[in-house]
């Protein structure tokens, strides 16, 4: 399986739209770009991997694997970049500015159960940051 987001840059965030073989799953909020520094900025632009991973603050949730000098880049439910998220990735169901969402609980349970069964039919899940 193949997920793309395709970017927009803001100063005060990154609005992305996450699409599966053309069709929009949800859209995205990340920090806005600061040359991949970490917990301030947004992941680089590139090809990733996607597992599943349990933690007890977000259980289970989804991580993007091999991010250049990064680690636990996550995607997990927020709705404003520059107060909850340290270099990770949320879903929203709609976008409200500049790294701003609403509604992302609901986009992330469309987006984890869409990559959990791919996953339990052992297909990889990339992740095409664009």
């Amino acid at each position: 399986m193949k997920l793309v987001i395709t970017r927009t840059y803001f100063p005060s965030g990154t609005n992305g739209k996450l699409e599966c073989e053309g069709k929009l799953i949800c859209n995205t909020i990340e920090l806005p770009w600061k040359k991949n520094e970490t917990r301030v900025s947004c992941i680089p632009e590139g090809n990733y991997f996607i597992k599943k991973r349990y933690s007890t603050k977000f259980q289970w949730h989804l991580e993007v694997e091999k991010v250049p000098n990064r680690s636990l880049i996550l995607f997990h439910p927020a709705n404003n970049a520059l107060q909850e998220l340290n270099g990770c990735i949320a879903p929203v169901t709609q976008l409200s500015g500049p790294g701003l969402g609403l509604l992302s609980r609901k986009a992330f349970a469309r987006l984890k159960d869409l990559v959990y069964k791919a996953l339990e039919r052992n297909e990889s899940v990339e992740l095409i940051v664009k």
